[in-house]
């Protein structure tokens, strides 16, 4: 019988030293597969502590990947935790079947990065500075 951890015990373990993930309802101890992680160390660390299940199944993982992840399984959540937000979205079709594993009926979406709310006043700037400049040189 695997170990149950409440939803704060595992917020506890969120730094690049001691990194838990939840997923599908099952805890992960990452810790030792962070400098492996093929998207990057800071995917796992700005998800260390929380609920990663919409992030990883946002990606589409491949089945290795999902394989490897059973080999940290350290535990499942007793109790609720509130996913992560994740600015990509998958759509789902069909039913999940009785275990709750619904990877065969997803479908990746790619959306824009987030970008800097500061961006549109440079470029209102830069085209005002053109405006001047172009208005005392031709004129």
């Amino acid at each position: 019988m695997s170990a149950k951890y409440q939803a704060s015990e595992v917020a506890k373990h969120n730094h690049p030293d001691d990194l838990w993930l939840v997923l599908h309802g099952k805890i992960y101890d990452v810790t030792k597969f962070l400098k492996e992680h093929p998207g990057g160390e800071e995917v796992l660390i700005g998800l260390a502590g929380t609920d990663a299940t919409l992030c990883f199944d946002d990606i589409g993982h491949s089945q290795e990947a999902k394989q490897l992840k059973d080999s940290y399984e350290i535990g499942a959540l007793d109790g609720v935790m509130a996913p992560s937000t994740t600015t990509t979205t998958t759509t789902t079709t069909g039913s999940s079947d009785a275990t709750g594993d619904d990877d065969d009926h997803w479908e990746y979406v790619e959306t824009k990065a987030q970008s800097s709310p500061y961006i549109p006043v440079f470029i209102a700037l830069g085209v005002l500075v053109y405006a001047v400049l172009f208005y005392y040189v031709f004129y």
